[in-house]
């Protein structure tokens, strides 16, 4: 097993490389987290992966960003990250060159969402919790949600996810494809690493060939589309609406926004 900050990479006989993020109950990315955890893909297809099952401890799958005081750990003086933004790191992970299967427990909020996104598939039951909530603070989407949520729900139900900002259960991301499979609890992780198995058994070069004629095209889509979203969210933060949203959310209070 190999461990790269809160990241842990074990690639098993079934070349399988099991990514786990250990950073729980909830699992909060920063950027020092998304920065290990293109490390570890890197490490999982450099050294016999074949497929990535991505999964992590506690109780949600990812709640979305690290905003607390030392939730970067030290990023503003790791010389790793001088000059890197989280979304520097999600066009990364989606350069990936074999497939990602995402065990999506509990809460995939925001980032967290665009995180799941980011897989080739996900499997996910009924204490799986999924939202895009960006309006519902008044901000707008990031992570590359504005191309990968469209590409998988199609553009109607994004637009109503997106719009609305509604939470859906897991049977209903079921229904929507949002999720691959729709399983018991108990079964999330093993039935994603199953799928990963049946990848890894095809032809790895097959596979890496197909998933580039597939996907190759998201991380110039994915750059071009961060960088709008973060133009976008840098405008909306300075708005008061952001500020109620916030407020609303820590107050666990429905919003009152006045588009000012």
């Amino acid at each position: 097993m190999e461990t790269i900050g809160d990241i842990t990479v074990e690639i098993g006989d079934d070349n399988v490389a099991v990514v786990q993020i250990n950073r729980g109950p909830n699992n909060f990315f920063s950027l020092r987290m998304l920065f290990d955890l293109k490390s570890a893909f890197a490490h999982a297809a450099d050294n016999g992966g074949r497929a990535i099952l991505l999964c992590a401890e506690g109780k949600n799958f990812c709640a979305g960003a690290d905003f607390s005081p030392d939730g970067g750990r030290n990023q503003a003086d790791d010389p790793e990250l001088a000059g890197r933004h989280i979304y520097d790191e999600a066009v990364d992970l989606f350069s990936c060159p074999i497939p990602v299967v995402a065990a999506v427990q509990g809460a995939s909020v925001g980032g967290g969402l665009g995180l799941a996104c980011m897989a080739d598939f996900r499997v996910g039951g009924p204490s799986t919790r999924m939202t895009a909530n960006f309006a519902r603070l008044g901000f707008h989407q990031g992570f590359g949600l504005s191309v990968t949520l469209p590409n998988i729900v199609g553009k109607q139900m994004a637009q109503e996810l997106l719009y609305t900002g509604r939470r859906i259960k897991g049977d209903v991301a079921g229904e929507i494809g949002l999720l691959d499979r729709y399983v018991e609890d108990d079964q999330i992780r093993s039935v994603a690493h199953t799928l990963a198995a049946e990848i890894a058994e095809s032809a790895p070069l097959a596979v890496r060939s197909i998933k580039n004629t597939l996907r190759g095209h998201l991380p110039r889509e994915i750059r071009a589309i961060t960088d709008h979203e973060l133009v976008e969210q840098n405008k909306l933060q300075q708005t008061s609406d952001w500020k109620e949203g916030v407020k609303a959310m820590s107050e666990r209070r429905t919003p009152n926004f006045t588009a000012s």
